[in-house]
């Protein structure tokens, strides 16, 4: 035994209990409320004192890595003449570090600072101009872990990706999932490698130029190993996707909001993150004069000063309301962007003809031209998905097309149709070519899913491992009846707790060197060539787009001044037709053609334009 280290400080909010021990290493040591303290005495967390518990600087406990937990003993006061005292079994630390064992045993330390960094010549790189590759660890590779992830970056530089975006890594029951069922979010989770192969996996992109986003979900926790009730006012009334909603605005919020708070600061100081996906801010119920997303963004702010980086948050929000990506300054929520779910549900329907659902707003080409216009394509119109009037304009003296992000497939779009499968399963190379020439050449930020880039063959579906039989099947009982619900056929839906159901979702890496899905792949790198070495591409204006379409010939022609009225540009040549179109576009018969995918001829037009003659699914991309 020997006197604490500064790695084994042990602190825990639980503001309710008349006593807490920590059990370490099977014995029990008593803490003290950090409030009982002198001024100035009390460390880390628990230097904010109210309802903060602390170890005794003179507690002695084993010297380094130690496995740990929580014991709270309460009280209640019944109305009768003696109060009932209840002893709670061992819990996991809240902000745990590690779980070894998994989320329902003990917690373990973990020390950020035994990782030598080889990072030093990184020094960040903004969203704006930008490529995002969205990947889920447990599948992207064989292995499913993060040092096998980092076998694959080559190929990712290869195609030419400013950042990859993690699914949530922390600590979930069971032992695989999308993520979206955390219960700890300190932790990485043990499946993946841990809290130092996270380290290993960002210092690895780092050095290879590419950044790290990491998708984060403070909306919700998962169903199985969520203690944290236990200690505090976390939750409040209200319905989530798992139980009750997270108290940003109750009794009690300031501990959970600095629990949030805490948890974006070390993801950037102990694990070089470079920005966040927030996932479903729509879900944060706050109604506090400060939105706990100005906290995080000005949290984000504060740390990207300190350490010289660009720092960034992305929304995913429904919202439609340009006031999530206003500066905080302006009186908006501060997020650096948002998703843009507008966008790809109007090029899904351009693509793949389908209109069932929330699709069915985006039937014509007329929703395409929108959003490249405007952004929202509800924004203040009627959403007959919802039943009601959706969104409000962008006012586009304060936002920029960049802050969008946008994608033609991602994790929820594919992972949750009812059979998981991407688009490549029903469209062939040529569309899928003319898909990415769409999302590489558009105004806003692409990001790109997991084997996109190849055509990917593997279905990604909804999968779990619910250790609890009866959780297992309320979930696969619950995605069929929501599929049956919208008029799927139930006997489509994979049972999500069949081990099968994750296997087939694992990308095959002997893909991209067939026939197929190579000529795809080919075009993807390309295209982000393209996208990185032409200005017009990447311009921040909405005023130097233009747009033109024709529903029945089914062609659709983007076109980016080189600057507000310039007579010089670059143009996007789009056939989502199974025939071949001629699409007129602002140039000459002369202009350089810098991508084609198909036989393409430019002639003179009739008004002293130019026309393109564009194969079926075939696209181009020409500079005037």
């Amino acid at each position: 035994m020997s006197t604490r280290e500064h790695l084994n400080r042990f602190d825990v909010w639980a503001p309710h209990a008349k006593d807490v021990d920590v059990r370490i290493e099977g014995v029990d040591h008593r803490m003290v409320p950090a409030a009982a303290l002198p001024e100035g005495s009390a460390e880390g967390p628990a230097a904010r004192r109210d309802g903060w518990w602390t170890l005794p600087d003179d507690a002695e406990v084993p010297a380094g890595t130690v496995r740990y937990g929580y014991v709270l003993t309460k009280t209640f006061d019944e109305g009768t003449a003696e109060e009932r005292t209840q002893v709670s079994d061992v819990l996991p630390d809240p902000r745990s570090r590690r779980q070894p064992q998994g989320v329902h045993d003990l917690s373990c330390t973990f020390d950020p600072a035994e990782h030598t960094w080889g990072d030093a010549a990184w020094k960040g790189r903004t969203l704006a101009g930008s490529v995002i590759y969205e990947l889920h660890v447990g599948t992207f590779t064989p292995g499913g872990t993060l040092d096998s992830a980092v076998e694959r970056l080559d190929h990712l530089v290869e195609l030419g990706v400013d950042f990859v975006e993690l699914l949530p890594v922390n600590g979930f029951n069971g032992e695989h999932n999308w993520g979206y069922d955390g219960v700890l979010w300190y932790t990485v989770d043990e499946s993946y490698g841990g809290p130092a192969a996270y380290q290993r996996f960002v210092d690895a992109c780092h050095q290879r130029g590419i950044g790290v986003i990491q998708d984060v979900v403070y909306n919700h926790l998962g169903p199985s190993g969520n203690y944290l009730p236990l200690f505090a006012e976390y939750f409040k009334p209200g319905a989530s996707t798992w139980g009750d909603l997270i108290n940003l605005d109750g009794w009690g919020s300031d501990g959970v909001r600095e629990y949030i708070l805490d948890n974006v600061e070390m993801w950037l100081r102990d694990y070089h993150v470079d920005g966040f996906r927030l996932d479903a801010v729509h879900a944060l119920q706050d109604h506090r004069a400060l939105h706990i997303l100005e906290e995080i963004a000005d949290r984000v702010e504060r740390v990207g000063v300190e350490t010289g980086k660009p720092l960034f948050t992305v929304a995913e929000s429904d919202l439609n309301d340009p006031r999530m990506i206003t500066p905080t300054a302006a009186n908006g929520l501060g997020m650096t962007g948002q998703w843009l779910d507008d966008f790809h549900h109007a090029a899904h329907v351009a693509l793949t003809g389908e209109t069932q659902g929330y699709y069915a707003d985006f039937a014509s080409l007329e929703t395409l031209d929108k959003v490249m216009r405007e952004a929202f394509y509800h924004n203040g119109t009627m959403s007959t998905f919802r039943g009601r009037h959706h969104g409000r304009p962008v006012d586009k003296r304060r936002v920029q097309p960049w802050q969008f992000v946008t994608c033609i497939q991602n994790h929820d779009q594919v992972g949750n149709r009812a059979a998981g499968d991407r688009i490549s399963a029903t469209l062939t190379p040529e569309q899928l070519v003319l898909g990415a020439t769409l999302l590489l050449t558009q105004p806003f930020t692409p990001m790109l899913f997991m084997g996109e880039e190849w055509g990917a063959s593997t279905p990604w579906q909804f999968f779990t491992a619910h250790p609890e039989p009866e959780l297992g099947e309320a979930v696969a009982q619950g995605r069929k009846a929501e599929f049956a619900s919208m008029g799927w056929d139930e006997s489509t839906v994979p049972d999500p707790q069949a081990p099968s159901t994750f296997e087939n979702s694992r990308l095959d890496w002997a893909e991209p060197g067939r026939d197929g899905h190579a000529r795809v792949l080919a075009a993807y790198r390309e295209l982000i060539a393209l996208r990185r070495s032409v200005p017009e591409l990447t311009d921040p204006r909405f005023d130097t787009i233009a747009t033109a379409h024709d529903d029945d010939a089914r062609w659709f022609v983007l076109s980016r001044a080189a600057h507000p009225g310039s007579p010089h540009g670059v143009a996007v040549l789009l056939n989502f037709g199974a025939a071949p179109a001629r699409a007129p576009f602002p140039g000459r018969a002369d202009a350089e053609v810098l991508f084609r995918s198909g036989e393409v001829s430019l002639t003179a037009g009739p008004d002293g334009g130019a026309l393109a003659a564009l194969p079926a699914h075939g696209a181009a991309v020409v500079r005037w």
